[in-house]
């Protein structure tokens, strides 16, 4: 397993960061037709991303890369009267999809693209997002290397290849050369970043002058930022200090119980605790919310009005930690036969090095403790979003056996189980993201003058969000067979519209043509040999 491990100058001692060779660049795109002149879909029922409750029928008129009309046409049950629908010309382009339902294009918060460790080729990566409706993603880290990432951006943006857009946000301190110690120094590196054309920075952690000054130079140059507040600094530096300072968002939930400690100063962590330990790690951050100020107390209010003050937004990336409280489920979930590379197998299967593999001696006892966490984390994020704070969708995948395009539907899920109404885990997964990268004047609703970006399916997916899934969901028929159904039918992207079922297969062939390779015809469950 081939990796290159770059070390970030970001503290006073060097902060090691592992960062995968560059994976197989994409194709040429040969999927997908259009953009048209002008592409009229008819008749679906419109859930816009806004919050407003779907409405049809629809039909909706698309020049070339832009939404240019939207208009209701009848009524529900009712036969629609051809004299209210837009006029179709000779040359237009018109799909019939009376029965469907659009959404706006997904964005996901947080997505990387995976590496040589992982074994996973753009291509994969690409239409497994592709074929679930995610037509944006943010990189957090530019793990390929930026100007790899820069390169698919490009591509991306022109079409090129078949890819969402991508946003590249740089590890902090990636490429330093030296230790980042001081602010002229984080200052420098932050200007050089934009330079170069990062859309924004990706930080761990490092001193409290490096941060501050890092975070502000940032917001002042017009850049937005990530966190992950690592273990390292985060007694220092926590979700308080990076919001004061200018960050734009946080990832995961690190910084953000520490925050909320009202009898202590530090994690309460096993006094053999090793961080590079993963098992350490993440076992000892299932007890961490219970150390946090309780729910709705003082200092919890407190803590959270500060960050709503400040329009601060959380990505929670609920999915990419749910092995931790139901490893089975996780590791068995049905897509990975079928769509699963047997290298990112491999990488999943507990191991000391890789990322996210630290099934050493998990027990139910740290399941337990994960699903307590759980109802403390979600209980926070919920009345977060209550109170008028913005939380965005994101999955993380390629890591802790969540798979592209199929793990952000289950963050979907977990936003649902967290206390969200389905209408608004569709605006976290669209209008609240395009707020959160600045880009909510051109996608993230369905409105006239913003880029085309839909998904469409057959069924309702705020009745079942599992509808979304490239797998669909279950149903039984009228001869008492299981069928399957959903899966989204068509993700358009700039105009441009794809079958995203078919997306969903060159993935499968992907995979069986890397199994025949290595002659891996089945998926092997970690210490079994089945």
């Amino acid at each position: 397993m081939k990796r290159l491990i770059l070390i970030l100058f970001v503290g006073l001692i060097a902060f090691p960061f592992t960062l995968f060779s560059q994976i197989m660049p994409s194709p040429d795109r040969k999927e997908g037709e259009g953009p048209y002149d002008r592409l009229i879909i008819r008749g679906v029922t419109l859930v816009d991303g806004t919050g407003a409750p779907p409405i049809g029928p629809v039909d909706i008129v698309v020049e070339k890369n832009k939404i240019a009309e939207v208009k209701v046409v009848g009524y529900p049950g009712l036969p629609i009267k051809e004299e209210r629908r837009p006029k179709a010309g000779e040359n237009d382009m018109v799909m019939d999809l009376e029965g469907h339902f659009l959404l706006p294009g997904f964005i996901d918060m947080h997505g990387h693209i995976g590496g040589t460790g992982q074994g996973t080729p753009a291509e994969y990566v690409f239409k497994l997002w592709m074929s679930h409706g995610i037509t944006t993603v943010r990189d957090p880290a530019a793990s390929n290397g930026l100007d790899w990432v820069l390169d698919h951006k490009r591509k991306a943006a022109a079409n090129a290849i078949t890819a969402p857009r991508l946003l590249a946000y740089t590890v902090f301190g990636q490429g330093a050369g030296k230790t980042i110690t001081t602010a002229e120094e984080a200052k420098a590196w932050v200007n050089e970043n934009k330079r170069r054309g990062g859309d924004g920075i990706k930080f761990f952690g490092a001193n409290p002058e490096v941060m501050q000054a890092a975070l502000e130079e940032n917001k002042r140059i017009g850049l937005r930022s990530a966190m992950h507040h690592a273990q390292m600094d985060v007694a220092r530096w926590n979700v308080l200090h990076s919001a004061r300072a200018g960050l734009t968002t946080m990832e995961h939930w690190y910084g953000l119980p520490e925050a909320l400690f009202t009898d202590r100063t530090i994690q309460d962590y096993r006094l053999d605790y090793n961080y590079q330990n993963e098992q350490h790690r993440f076992a000892e951050a299932g007890k961490l919310w219970k150390q946090a100020a309780a729910p709705y107390s003082d200092h919890w209010n407190k803590v959270m009005q500060e960050l709503l003050d400040l329009d601060f937004t959380i990505v929670p990336t609920f999915n990419i930690y749910e092995a931790n409280r139901d490893l089975m489920r996780t590791r068995r979930a049905e897509w990975h036969d079928e769509y699963t590379l047997p290298s990112l197998w491999r990488f999943y299967k507990p191991s000391r090095e890789s990322h996210g593999s630290y099934w050493f001696d998990w027990t139910t006892e740290e399941e337990i403790q994960w699903q307590e966490n759980y109802k403390l984390w979600m209980t926070f994020i919920n009345e977060y979003k209550n109170r008028g704070g913005r939380v965005v969708t994101g999955s993380d995948s390629g890591f802790i056996y969540q798979l592209y395009g199929f793990a952000y539907i289950r963050e979907m899920e977990l936003l649902r189980e967290a206390g969200f109404h389905p209408l608004e885990v569709i605006r976290a997964s669209t209008l609240k993201a395009a707020e959160a990268i600045g880009m909510e004047k051109e996608i993230g609703s369905v409105e006239v003058g913003k880029l085309a970006d839909f998904v469409i399916l057959e069924e309702n997916p705020l009745q079942n969000i599992k509808v979304l899934y490239g797998t669909g969901a279950i149903r039984i028929n009228e001869d008492n067979e299981p069928i399957r159904v959903g899966g989204v039918k068509y993700t358009v992207k700039d105009g441009i519209v794809y079958d995203a079922k078919q997306l969903l297969e060159d993935v499968r062939t992907i995979v069986q043509q890397h199994k025949d390779r290595e002659n891996a015809r089945k998926l092997k469950q970690p210490g079994l040999d089945w």
